[in-house]
């Protein structure tokens, strides 16, 4: 039978010592997603999901037949998602899906990869448009940082930074909305939670853990995740107290992260109407055919009128990448996406007396021009520069910020104990409690690019600092910029501006 490739399939060799093959018994479960057409308009997820499993049901068939004569087990199948999940011994996916796995080592974790593409039958390759979890290598870092000084920082409690960005208090502070988290690593003790709004003074919002492709709340196992989990958690919620939030636990791998966005974009139970991410990677990391998965999840979002928040990155104008270039992280390139950079504030009685790009201690606010994404219609006024390495247009990260340098980080409680944080991962869940309320006043804001960029007067333009790595990076100045975008919020006149357009 003939075969055709997977487009965006390709994996390079890993970083890391090849311990060997990996053992042709040991079962595994992937992830199929298909490819669909972009809705126009907004629907209802109900409104999509019956009309997707009828128009994907042939192929989602088709493709089960085949990974039946491999051997293999359709273990789940959800065509409003687009997914077909199967699971088989090595042997079996390697012949099925024309590809060899080994064993890697790297920095101490282990875990499967191949290299080269994946194939499958020409007759339905087309239909395809990513095959996840045969490769489980790790995907993503938390967006998340600590004060070198622990002694010497500054730490506001979240609610408290409601308050010096000037957010709405005149409705019900996130009643009947729901802010997803994504999650992918560590977890959260409910007495960290009643430990830190206590510290507020506020009653803490109802918090669901849904987990995601072998994931759970886990919480003791790493520090650090537990960080990220509690940091995103307790600003989403300081923000947004009357909200839910609902976080969901996946691998931290592309096929785990994937499942889960699309898990909880098309969660019809929570129903968030807010995702936040603190997780990612530089777009070079990042497989075609993962990219493309998660671009249609956000595609998805958009159609629902979800809107979606990511962390720039806490590793300067590279990214943490050490090629010497500029990269910027994804899923905050997304077009799709409201890309959250960071700041670095000082403040008395209640007002934010300076702010400045976030660069201190060898971190800082990722921002630059995506090699992958072309320049969205909404920044065509922007005055977005091209890449600093390679001269071309595209894509500028971010689109906001807000205060994000562990040295005026957030004080938040992890594990029992009380601690300051900081790191652009406090940015998104900031921005996405404040769309949460903007959806309790107006209904759901959707994509809100256009109302962002067309209201530059909403927000407190950072005009000092820059996010060089190195002699690469790029300055603030006047307008949007590749540090902090359009910069930090000014919550009630961003009220004003959505109400405008509502």
């Amino acid at each position: 039978m003939a075969r055709a490739l997977i487009a965006g399939s390709e994996r390079k060799v890993p970083s890391g010592t090849s311990v060997g093959p990996a053992s042709g018994n040991e079962r595994v479960e992937v992830s199929i997603y298909l490819k669909d057409a972009v809705p126009s308009g907004h629907l209802t997820r109900s409104v999509l999901h019956m009309a997707r499993a009828a128009r994907l049901k042939p192929s989602l068939e088709q493709i089960a037949q085949f990974a039946r004569e491999h051997s293999l087990t359709v273990t789940l199948m959800e065509p409003h998602r687009r997914l077909m999940k199967v699971s088989g011994r090595i042997e079996d996916l390697e012949a099925a899906f024309g590809t060899k796995l080994h064993i890697f080592e790297h920095q101490g974790r282990r875990f499967r990869a191949r290299t080269g593409s994946l194939s499958v039958p020409t007759a339905f390759a087309e239909k395809i448009e990513a095959v996840l979890g045969l490769d489980n290598r790790p995907i993503a870092t938390p967006k998340i940082a600590f004060p070198r000084v622990p002694q010497a920082a500054t730490g506001y409690l979240p609610s408290t930074m409601g308050v010096l960005y000037n957010f709405p208090t005149t409705h019900g502070r996130g009643q009947g909305e729901c802010i997803a988290l994504i999650e992918l690593g560590g977890g959260y003790r409910a007495s960290d939670v009643a430990a830190a709004f206590a510290a507020m003074g506020i009653s803490p919002p109802t918090v669901t853990a849904v987990p995601v492709s072998g994931g759970s709340n886990d919480p003791g196992r790493d520090q650090g995740a537990d960080g990220e989990v509690g940091l995103d958690i307790q600003v989403a919620g300081g923000i947004a107290p009357r909200a839910r939030i609902a976080v969901y636990f996946a691998p931290n791998t592309d096929q785990g992260f994937v499942d889960a966005i699309s898990a909880a974009v098309h969660d019809t139970v929570n129903a968030p109407s807010v995702l936040s991410i603190s997780w990612g990677s530089a777009e070079s990391q990042w497989t075609g055919q993962a990219i493309a998965s998660m671009g249609s999840a956000f595609s998805d979002a958009a159609t629902f009128r979800v809107t979606v928040c990511a962390a720039s990155g806490d590793s300067l104008a590279t990214d943490g990448v050490t090629d010497g270039q500029a990269h910027v992280d994804f899923p905050a390139s997304s077009p799709l996406v409201v890309g959250c950079g960071g700041t670095r504030i000082a403040a008395s009685k209640d007002k934010i007396s300076g702010e400045t790009v976030w660069n201190s201690d060898g971190g800082g606010t990722g921002g630059g021009v995506s090699a992958l994404f072309a320049l969205p219609p909404y920044q065509l006024t922007a005055k977005v520069p091209v890449s600093v390495s390679t001269a071309k247009a595209g894509r500028g990260v971010p689109d906001v910020a807000s205060d994000a340098d562990p040295n005026s980080g957030y004080r938040v409680v992890v594990d029992g104990i009380t601690q300051i944080i900081g790191g652009t991962s406090a940015s998104a869940p900031l921005w996405a409690g404040l769309f949460a309320l903007l959806n309790e006043a107006h209904g759901a804001v959707g994509q809100p690019h256009k109302v962002l960029y067309a209201h530059p007067s909403a927000f407190r333009d950072i005009r000092k600092g820059d996010n060089r790595s190195g002699n690469v990076g790029y300055s603030a100045g006047l307008g949007w910029d590749a540090c902090t975008g359009l910069g930090s919020p000014d919550g009630t006149a961003l009220l004003s501006a959505f109400a405008s357009q509502s």
